[in-house]
């Protein structure tokens, strides 16, 4: 199967200054443009409070019924817009809000995302950390609630969970301002180049890896305005026809077949498997029982979210 020429057309690739206006983002003021992830009930909201103080307001998605709350702050003499995105699991669009925030930080490019992670569910909250670091490569990941995870007897090492991520973590206790200047300090520096991230890339199997080359090589012919096109490559390859036009899809779904049809089962047992592993080294617990209940519940409803 061989691609197409490529075609080249300066013109056909949209600005990411158009992207963000096509987004109803107004840049007209600011420096930098910062998106908060997260999945529900990690403290979020809280940590935008913080962050933007009465610099705030709400409006909706282009669109879209979904509301987005939007606001800012100045640092270094430099000023920060901040877009908090929907919360969400994941970043697989089968929900309005997941296309919205997998939308946002693919076409967008934000020059900082912040991933906002529960410290006393670490594991379940790094499936979606991962997936946004397959994305941007300027990333903070902000470990909120810590002051709840010692009241536990749980411990976060924000230096080893760094390490592993390949980006800044700041462990935070938004509701009481905890580590909040930590992680404006952060975002200014990523955002500014002066802290260089190099996060971590995720592999899969072989036959994977051989199929979303293949699929890189389509995309970069015959759609030079998608951005990102190992991720593209890789969601299409699991079955999302929605990044893409027809001809990509038939190449992606020839390419499945060649696989096999257990492209999504692969992709995420790989992503709970390194989630699994991370959150291993970066936590301890004072007296952890022999089985954790918290733990495998959080196992058995990420499984069955993640199945949809």
């Amino acid at each position: 199967m061989k691609a197409p020429a490529r075609r080249t057309c300066a013109a056909c690739v949209p600005s990411r200054a158009h992207k963000l206006v096509q987004l109803g983002i107004d840049m007209k003021r600011w420096d930098y443009v910062v998106a908060l992830a997260g999945n529900p009930n990690t403290g979020k909201s809280t940590v935008f409070n913080r962050l933007t103080g009465l610099r705030q307001h709400t409006g909706n998605w282009p669109g879209k019924t979904v509301t987005r709350a939007e606001g800012g702050f100045s640092y270094a003499n430099e000023r920060f817009k901040l877009v908090d995105l929907p919360g969400t699991y994941s970043l697989l669009s089968t929900s309005r809000d997941e296309q919205i925030a997998r939308d946002f930080l693919l076409l967008a490019q934000p020059d900082v995302t912040v991933v906002i992670v529960d410290a006393t569910v670490l594991e379940r909250n790094l499936n979606l950390a991962l997936q946004v670091l397959e994305i941007t490569e300027r990333a903070v990941v902000c470990v909120n609630l810590v002051d709840q995870a010692q009241r536990a007897g749980l411990e976060i090492d924000g230096e080893k969970l760094s390490r592993s991520l390949g980006v800044p973590v700041v462990l935070t206790a938004a509701r009481s301002g905890e580590g909040v200047d930590n992680l404006i300090e952060a975002i200014h520096d990523v955002a500014t180049g002066r802290t260089h991230v190099r996060p971590r890339r995720l592999h899969y199997s072989r036959e994977i890896e051989d199929s979303v080359r293949k699929l890189e090589t389509w995309i970069e012919a015959t759609r030079a305005d998608l951005p990102n096109r190992r991720w593209i490559a890789l969601r299409l390859l699991e079955g999302d026809g929605s990044l893409a036009d027809g001809s990509l899809s038939r190449v992606a779904s020839t390419l499945r077949d060649q696989v096999g049809h257990g492209v999504h089962d692969s992709v995420m047992e790989t992503i709970f498997r390194e989630a699994a592993s991370i959150a291993e080294r970066a936590s301890s617990r004072r007296g952890a029982p022999a089985f954790d209940l918290s733990r495998g519940l959080d196992r058995v409803v990420t499984n069955r979210l993640w199945a949809g």
